[in-house]
């Protein structure tokens, strides 16, 4: 492990631990964790909320300078991009996504949701296929308990 010392105290910047800490940056995370999602809790479609969330900014301070774009541009450039934005971006997922798994699944299912029924569908036709041969096995006449 890799740390500076200036006057006998511990910089924290540490290298080798996963995390920078003080700065709130974990590079232990899965990179493709670090999408930008729409807000579920934004005023108008949650994009200010989730693009202040992703880049730790103020909401108030991001809303307040969309606004005054909005104003000073018109409704055309910025009325448009932040439409867009609300269309293009997906929703923040409801739970947290914890490991790689949780958050492919998530993108999967954002991209094709029919795809993902019929892979869930077809997981529980074969437990359910499952079930029925244990059912069969121990409802048998050979069966002795």
């Amino acid at each position: 492990m890799r740390h500076f010392q200036k006057n006998g105290r511990h910089r924290k910047f540490h290298r080798g631990r996963g995390s920078y800490r003080g700065y709130g940056i974990s590079s232990g995370a899965p990179a493709s964790v670090t999408n930008i999602y729409r807000s579920r809790q934004g005023i108008v479609f949650g994009v200010c909320r989730g693009l202040a969330d992703h880049f730790n900014i103020s909401v108030f301070w991001l809303r307040t300078i969309v606004v005054c774009l909005f104003f000073f541009t018109g409704f055309w450039p910025v009325g448009v991009l932040y439409l867009a934005a609300a269309m293009l971006l997906k929703p923040d997922p409801a739970t947290p996504l914890e490991s790689r798994t949780d958050h492919e699944s998530f993108e999967d299912f954002t991209a094709s949701r029919a795809s993902t029924i019929e892979k869930i569908k077809s997981k529980l036709e074969n437990i359910d296929r499952r079930i029925q041969k244990m059912e069969d096995t121990v409802t048998s006449r050979d069966f002795e308990f």
